[in-house]
C-alpha cells in the first residue's frame, strides 16, 4: 500500500514536468505561428496518459482502504482535468487544420485543476512524498 501511494506521489512530479514542457510548447509555437508538427500530439497523448495513470493508481489506492474526506474533492478536480485534457486534445486531433490553442488550453487548464486537486489534501506542489 505504500508502495503504491509513493508511486503516486512521485508520479505527480512527472505529470507536473510533462504538463509544463507541453504548455511552454503550445505557447511558442501558437506566438510564432509556426505549423503544427508531431510533437503536439505526442506532448498531449503524454501528458493525458501520465494523468490516466495517476488517476488510476489513486482509485486503486482508495479502494485498498486509503481514504480520508478532503479525497473528494481531490478525486473530483484531478476527473476534472483528465476530462478537459482529453477532451480539447481529442476535438484538436479531429479537426482538419489541428493548432496550438486548444492543446494549450486542454493541458494548460488541466494543470491549473490539477494545482487544485493537490492543494485540496493539504499538500503543495512540490512538497513532500507520501511515505
Amino acid at each position: 500500500m505504500n508502495t503504491l501511494l509513493s508511486i503516486h506521489s512521485y508520479l505527480r512530479y512527472l505529470v507536473l514536468l510533462v504538463g509544463v514542457v507541453a504548455v511552454a510548447y503550445y505557447a511558442f509555437g501558437l506566438a510564432t505561428k509556426r505549423p503544427v508538427d508531431k510533437l503536439v500530439r505526442i506532448l498531449g497523448s503524454s501528458f493525458a496518459g501520465l494523468l490516466d495513470t495517476q488517476i488510476l493508481l489513486g482509485i486503486i489506492g482508495v479502494a485498498m482502504g486509503r481514504y480520508f474526506p478532503a479525497l473528494i474533492g481531490h478525486i473530483v478536480m484531478m476527473v476534472l482535468a483528465a476530462g478537459l485534457a482529453h477532451a480539447l486534445l481529442v476535438m484538436n486531433r479531429k479537426r482538419p487544420n489541428p493548432g496550438y490553442l486548444l492543446p494549450l488550453i486542454g493541458v494548460g487548464g488541466a494543470l491549473v485543476l490539477v494545482a487544485g486537486g493537490i492543494f485540496a489534501i493539504g499538500r503543495g506542489l512540490l512538497s513532500g512524498v507520501y511515505l
